[in-house]
Protein backbone atom coordinates (compact mmCIF):
# COMPACT_ATOMS: atom_id res chain seq x y z
CA UNK A 1 0.00 0.00 0.00
CA UNK A 2 1.25 3.50 -0.83
CA UNK A 3 2.77 5.37 2.11
CA UNK A 4 0.16 8.13 1.83
CA UNK A 5 -2.89 5.96 1.17
CA UNK A 6 -5.67 6.01 3.75
CA UNK A 7 -5.38 2.81 5.80
CA UNK A 8 -9.10 2.42 6.40
CA UNK A 9 -12.29 3.96 5.10
CA UNK A 10 -15.73 3.66 6.59
CA UNK A 11 -18.89 5.27 7.91
CA UNK A 12 -20.15 5.53 11.47
CA UNK A 13 -23.60 6.37 12.78
CA UNK A 14 -23.61 9.58 14.78
CA UNK A 15 -26.72 11.28 16.15
CA UNK A 16 -29.07 10.13 13.41
CA UNK A 17 -26.69 10.66 10.50
CA UNK A 18 -23.69 8.84 9.08
CA UNK A 19 -20.20 10.33 8.87
CA UNK A 20 -17.69 9.07 6.32
CA UNK A 21 -14.11 8.85 7.57
CA UNK A 22 -10.62 7.72 6.62
CA UNK A 23 -7.71 6.88 8.91
CA UNK A 24 -3.93 6.79 8.68
CA UNK A 25 -1.58 4.99 11.06
CA UNK A 26 -2.10 2.49 13.86
CA UNK A 27 -5.34 2.49 15.87
CA UNK A 28 -3.53 2.08 19.18
CA UNK A 29 -1.54 5.31 18.79
CA UNK A 30 -2.72 8.66 20.22
CA UNK A 31 -5.48 9.90 17.93
CA UNK A 32 -5.55 13.15 15.96
CA UNK A 33 -8.92 14.10 14.44
CA UNK A 34 -8.96 16.63 11.58
CA UNK A 35 -12.06 18.81 11.08
CA UNK A 36 -12.33 20.58 7.72
CA UNK A 37 -14.07 23.84 6.84
CA UNK A 38 -17.07 25.20 4.99
CA UNK A 39 -18.16 23.29 1.87
CA UNK A 40 -14.86 21.40 1.91
CA UNK A 41 -14.40 17.65 2.05
CA UNK A 42 -12.00 15.70 4.22
CA UNK A 43 -9.69 15.06 1.24
CA UNK A 44 -8.63 18.72 1.48
CA UNK A 45 -6.47 17.56 4.38
CA UNK A 46 -3.44 16.56 2.28
CA UNK A 47 -2.65 12.85 2.22
CA UNK A 48 1.02 13.65 2.70
CA UNK A 49 0.32 15.74 5.80
CA UNK A 50 -1.88 12.99 7.26
CA UNK A 51 0.84 10.42 6.55
CA UNK A 52 3.45 12.67 8.16
CA UNK A 53 1.38 12.82 11.36
CA UNK A 54 0.91 9.04 11.28
CA UNK A 55 4.66 8.67 10.81
CA UNK A 56 5.15 10.65 14.02
CA UNK A 57 3.22 8.00 15.96
CA UNK A 58 -0.39 9.10 15.64
CA UNK A 59 -3.65 7.52 14.56
CA UNK A 60 -5.03 10.16 12.19
CA UNK A 61 -8.73 10.47 11.42
CA UNK A 62 -10.22 12.79 8.81
CA UNK A 63 -13.94 12.86 8.02
CA UNK A 64 -16.64 14.60 6.00
CA UNK A 65 -18.88 16.95 7.95
CA UNK A 66 -22.62 16.52 7.47
CA UNK A 67 -23.83 17.83 4.08
CA UNK A 68 -20.37 17.20 2.60
CA UNK A 69 -18.74 14.47 0.54
CA UNK A 70 -19.71 10.92 1.46
CA UNK A 71 -21.41 11.77 4.77
CA UNK A 72 -25.18 12.22 5.13
CA UNK A 73 -26.65 15.07 3.11
CA UNK A 74 -29.81 16.62 4.52
CA UNK A 75 -31.59 16.59 1.18
CA UNK A 76 -34.99 16.63 2.89
CA UNK A 77 -34.27 20.14 4.23
CA UNK A 78 -35.34 22.89 1.80
CA UNK A 79 -32.48 24.91 0.34
CA UNK A 80 -32.36 28.25 2.18
CA UNK A 81 -32.38 31.43 0.06
CA UNK A 82 -28.97 33.10 0.24
CA UNK A 83 -30.56 36.41 1.25
CA UNK A 84 -32.16 34.79 4.31
CA UNK A 85 -28.93 33.01 5.20
CA UNK A 86 -26.92 36.23 5.22
CA UNK A 87 -29.52 38.28 7.10
CA UNK A 88 -30.11 35.50 9.64
CA UNK A 89 -33.84 35.85 9.28
CA UNK A 90 -34.67 32.23 10.05
CA UNK A 91 -33.75 29.39 12.33
CA UNK A 92 -31.03 27.30 10.68
CA UNK A 93 -31.68 23.56 10.19
CA UNK A 94 -28.60 22.87 12.32
CA UNK A 95 -25.90 24.82 14.14
CA UNK A 96 -22.15 24.71 14.76
CA UNK A 97 -23.06 23.15 18.11
CA UNK A 98 -24.83 20.31 16.27
CA UNK A 99 -21.76 19.80 14.10
CA UNK A 100 -19.58 19.71 17.22
CA UNK A 101 -21.84 17.04 18.68
CA UNK A 102 -21.39 15.14 15.41
CA UNK A 103 -17.66 15.02 16.19
CA UNK A 104 -18.39 13.60 19.64
CA UNK A 105 -20.60 11.00 17.94
CA UNK A 106 -17.78 10.15 15.55
CA UNK A 107 -15.44 9.57 18.50
CA UNK A 108 -18.04 7.32 20.11
CA UNK A 109 -18.42 5.35 16.90
CA UNK A 110 -14.67 4.88 16.57
CA UNK A 111 -14.20 4.04 20.25
CA UNK A 112 -11.97 7.06 20.91
CA UNK A 113 -12.30 8.38 24.46
CA UNK A 114 -10.25 11.55 23.88
CA UNK A 115 -8.24 12.94 20.97
CA UNK A 116 -6.02 15.73 19.74
CA UNK A 117 -8.38 17.92 17.74
CA UNK A 118 -7.40 20.02 14.71
CA UNK A 119 -9.86 22.35 13.01
CA UNK A 120 -9.44 24.58 9.95
CA UNK A 121 -11.69 27.55 9.12
CA UNK A 122 -15.29 26.45 9.91
CA UNK A 123 -13.68 23.30 11.28
CA UNK A 124 -12.00 25.58 13.80
CA UNK A 125 -15.39 26.87 14.92
CA UNK A 126 -16.48 23.25 15.34
CA UNK A 127 -13.31 22.21 17.17
CA UNK A 128 -13.60 25.10 19.65
CA UNK A 129 -17.19 24.10 20.34
CA UNK A 130 -16.21 20.46 20.91
CA UNK A 131 -13.61 21.62 23.43
CA UNK A 132 -16.25 23.69 25.23
CA UNK A 133 -19.12 21.18 25.13
CA UNK A 134 -17.08 17.99 25.52
CA UNK A 135 -13.87 19.06 27.29
CA UNK A 136 -13.04 15.53 28.46
CA UNK A 137 -12.83 14.40 24.81
CA UNK A 138 -10.03 16.83 23.87
CA UNK A 139 -6.34 16.43 24.83
CA UNK A 140 -4.98 19.25 22.69
CA UNK A 141 -6.47 21.78 20.30
CA UNK A 142 -4.95 23.13 17.08
CA UNK A 143 -6.94 25.89 15.37
CA UNK A 144 -6.01 26.93 11.85
CA UNK A 145 -7.17 30.03 9.92
CA UNK A 146 -10.24 30.48 12.11
CA UNK A 147 -11.83 32.89 14.58
CA UNK A 148 -13.87 33.24 17.77
CA UNK A 149 -17.27 33.79 16.17
CA UNK A 150 -17.11 37.51 16.97
CA UNK A 151 -18.18 39.73 14.10
CA UNK A 152 -15.55 42.29 15.05
CA UNK A 153 -12.44 40.22 14.28
CA UNK A 154 -11.23 38.00 11.46
CA UNK A 155 -13.27 39.85 8.86
CA UNK A 156 -12.95 38.96 5.19
CA UNK A 157 -11.75 41.38 2.55
CA UNK A 158 -14.85 42.80 0.80
CA UNK A 159 -13.76 41.55 -2.64
CA UNK A 160 -13.29 38.04 -1.28
CA UNK A 161 -16.60 38.04 0.55
CA UNK A 162 -18.41 39.18 -2.59
CA UNK A 163 -16.75 36.51 -4.76
CA UNK A 164 -17.48 33.62 -2.44
CA UNK A 165 -21.12 34.58 -1.98
CA UNK A 166 -21.81 35.14 -5.66
CA UNK A 167 -24.61 32.95 -6.97
CA UNK A 168 -22.73 30.65 -9.31
CA UNK A 169 -24.32 27.84 -11.29
CA UNK A 170 -21.90 24.93 -11.57
CA UNK A 171 -22.86 23.00 -14.68
CA UNK A 172 -20.51 20.05 -14.39
CA UNK A 173 -17.20 18.62 -13.23
CA UNK A 174 -15.02 20.88 -15.37
CA UNK A 175 -16.90 23.96 -14.17
CA UNK A 176 -16.50 22.88 -10.56
CA UNK A 177 -12.76 22.49 -11.04
CA UNK A 178 -12.50 25.88 -12.75
CA UNK A 179 -14.45 27.49 -9.91
CA UNK A 180 -12.13 25.95 -7.30
CA UNK A 181 -9.06 27.21 -9.15
CA UNK A 182 -10.52 30.74 -9.33
CA UNK A 183 -11.45 30.65 -5.64
CA UNK A 184 -8.04 29.55 -4.42
CA UNK A 185 -6.27 32.03 -6.65
CA UNK A 186 -8.28 34.62 -4.71
CA UNK A 187 -8.00 33.32 -1.14
CA UNK A 188 -4.84 31.24 -1.32
CA UNK A 189 -1.27 31.91 -0.21
CA UNK A 190 0.21 34.64 -2.40
CA UNK A 191 3.58 34.15 -0.72
CA UNK A 192 3.88 30.54 -1.93
CA UNK A 193 3.69 28.95 -5.40
CA UNK A 194 0.11 28.33 -6.51
CA UNK A 195 -0.31 24.54 -6.73
CA UNK A 196 -2.95 24.46 -9.45
CA UNK A 197 -2.49 20.74 -10.09
CA UNK A 198 -3.30 19.95 -6.46
CA UNK A 199 -6.34 22.25 -6.43
CA UNK A 200 -7.64 20.63 -9.61
CA UNK A 201 -7.08 17.13 -8.27
CA UNK A 202 -8.91 17.80 -4.98
CA UNK A 203 -11.75 19.64 -6.77
CA UNK A 204 -12.24 16.78 -9.22
CA UNK A 205 -12.29 14.16 -6.47
CA UNK A 206 -14.68 16.33 -4.48
CA UNK A 207 -17.09 16.46 -7.43
CA UNK A 208 -16.91 12.68 -7.74
CA UNK A 209 -17.49 12.12 -4.01
CA UNK A 210 -20.49 14.42 -3.57
CA UNK A 211 -20.73 18.02 -4.78
CA UNK A 212 -23.65 19.72 -3.00
CA UNK A 213 -24.28 23.50 -3.31
CA UNK A 214 -27.46 23.21 -1.20
CA UNK A 215 -25.51 21.53 1.59
CA UNK A 216 -22.95 24.32 1.40
CA UNK A 217 -25.69 26.86 2.02
CA UNK A 218 -26.89 24.95 5.07
CA UNK A 219 -23.35 24.87 6.43
CA UNK A 220 -23.04 28.61 5.73
CA UNK A 221 -26.23 29.21 7.67
CA UNK A 222 -24.76 27.36 10.65
CA UNK A 223 -21.63 29.48 10.37
CA UNK A 224 -23.28 32.90 10.19
CA UNK A 225 -25.53 32.13 13.17
CA UNK A 226 -22.74 30.91 15.47
CA UNK A 227 -22.28 32.70 18.79
CA UNK A 228 -19.32 34.79 19.88
CA UNK A 229 -17.25 32.33 21.95
CA UNK A 230 -14.63 34.81 23.18
CA UNK A 231 -15.67 34.77 26.84
CA UNK A 232 -16.30 31.02 26.88
CA UNK A 233 -12.87 30.24 25.39
CA UNK A 234 -11.29 31.22 28.71
CA UNK A 235 -12.56 27.89 30.06
CA UNK A 236 -10.35 25.82 27.73
CA UNK A 237 -7.51 24.29 29.73
CA UNK A 238 -5.83 21.92 27.24
CA UNK A 239 -2.66 22.87 25.33
CA UNK A 240 -3.80 25.01 22.39
CA UNK A 241 -2.09 26.29 19.25
CA UNK A 242 -3.39 28.81 16.71
CA UNK A 243 -1.91 28.67 13.19
CA UNK A 244 -2.88 31.54 10.90
CA UNK A 245 -1.77 33.05 7.62
CA UNK A 246 -0.75 36.66 8.13
CA UNK A 247 -2.13 37.42 4.66
CA UNK A 248 -5.41 35.50 4.96
CA UNK A 249 -8.03 37.49 3.00
CA UNK A 250 -11.00 35.35 4.11
CA UNK A 251 -10.46 35.07 7.88
CA UNK A 252 -8.17 37.93 8.85
CA UNK A 253 -5.35 37.18 11.30
CA UNK A 254 -7.11 39.27 13.95
CA UNK A 255 -9.47 36.30 14.31
CA UNK A 256 -6.66 33.91 15.22
CA UNK A 257 -5.04 36.47 17.50
CA UNK A 258 -8.36 36.92 19.33
CA UNK A 259 -8.46 33.17 20.02
CA UNK A 260 -4.88 33.19 21.30
CA UNK A 261 -5.68 36.05 23.67
CA UNK A 262 -8.81 34.33 24.97
CA UNK A 263 -7.47 30.82 25.69
CA UNK A 264 -5.05 30.68 28.65
CA UNK A 265 -1.55 29.65 27.59
CA UNK A 266 -2.44 29.48 23.90
CA UNK A 267 0.39 29.97 21.41
CA UNK A 268 -0.05 31.85 18.12
CA UNK A 269 2.06 31.02 15.05
CA UNK A 270 1.61 33.32 12.07
CA UNK A 271 3.03 32.67 8.61
CA UNK A 272 3.82 35.62 6.31
CA UNK A 273 2.51 35.07 2.80
CA UNK A 274 0.04 32.38 3.87
CA UNK A 275 -3.58 32.92 2.92
CA UNK A 276 -6.67 30.79 3.49
CA UNK A 277 -5.32 27.44 2.41
CA UNK A 278 -2.70 24.84 3.27
CA UNK A 279 0.34 25.59 1.07
CA UNK A 280 2.35 22.52 0.15
CA UNK A 281 5.60 24.07 1.40
CA UNK A 282 4.18 24.14 4.95
CA UNK A 283 2.67 20.64 5.16
CA UNK A 284 5.69 19.21 6.98
CA UNK A 285 5.84 22.27 9.26
CA UNK A 286 2.14 21.93 10.12
CA UNK A 287 2.60 18.23 10.92
CA UNK A 288 5.56 19.05 13.18
CA UNK A 289 3.63 21.79 15.02
CA UNK A 290 0.53 19.60 15.53
CA UNK A 291 2.60 16.61 16.70
CA UNK A 292 4.59 18.75 19.13
CA UNK A 293 1.38 20.11 20.65
CA UNK A 294 -0.06 16.60 20.86
CA UNK A 295 3.03 15.52 22.82
CA UNK A 296 2.30 18.32 25.30
CA UNK A 297 -1.31 17.18 25.47
CA UNK A 298 -0.27 13.59 26.15
CA UNK A 299 2.04 14.73 28.95
CA UNK A 300 -0.66 16.92 30.50
CA UNK A 301 -3.22 14.11 30.30
CA UNK A 302 -0.77 11.70 31.92
CA UNK A 303 -0.01 14.11 34.74
CA UNK A 304 -3.72 14.68 35.34
CA UNK A 305 -4.42 10.93 35.42
CA UNK A 306 -1.55 10.39 37.86
CA UNK A 307 -2.85 13.18 40.09
CA UNK A 308 -6.35 11.75 40.08
CA UNK A 309 -5.02 8.29 40.90
CA UNK A 310 -2.95 9.67 43.78
CA UNK A 311 -5.95 11.58 45.10
CA UNK A 312 -8.05 8.43 44.92
CA UNK A 313 -5.46 6.40 46.79
CA UNK A 314 -5.18 9.11 49.45
CA UNK A 315 -8.95 9.13 49.87
CA UNK A 316 -8.96 5.35 50.21
CA UNK A 317 -6.34 5.49 52.95
CA UNK A 318 -8.10 8.29 54.79
CA UNK A 319 -11.84 7.82 54.34
CA UNK A 320 -14.09 10.56 55.55
CA UNK A 321 -16.02 9.68 58.72
CA UNK A 322 -19.62 8.75 58.07
CA UNK A 323 -22.59 10.56 59.52
CA UNK A 324 -23.26 10.14 63.24
CA UNK A 325 -26.75 9.11 64.21
CA UNK A 326 -28.12 9.56 67.67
Amino acid sequence: MDDVAARTQGRVAARGIELAYETFGQAGDPAIVLVMGWATQMIAWPDEMCAALAGRGHFVVRFDNRDTGASTHLDHVPTPPLSEVLTRRRQPPYTIRDMADDVAGLLDGLGLASVHLVGASMGGFIAQTVALRHPHRVRSLTLMMTSTGSRRVGLAKPRVYARLLRREVISGRDAAIASAVATFRLIGSRGYPFDEAHVREVAGRSWDRGFDPAGSLRQLEATVTQPNRTRALRQIAVPTLVIHGLHDPLVGPSGGLAIARAIPGCRFVGYPGMGHDLPRALWSEFAEQIAALAARGEQAAGEQAAGEQAAGEQAARNPRPGPVSG
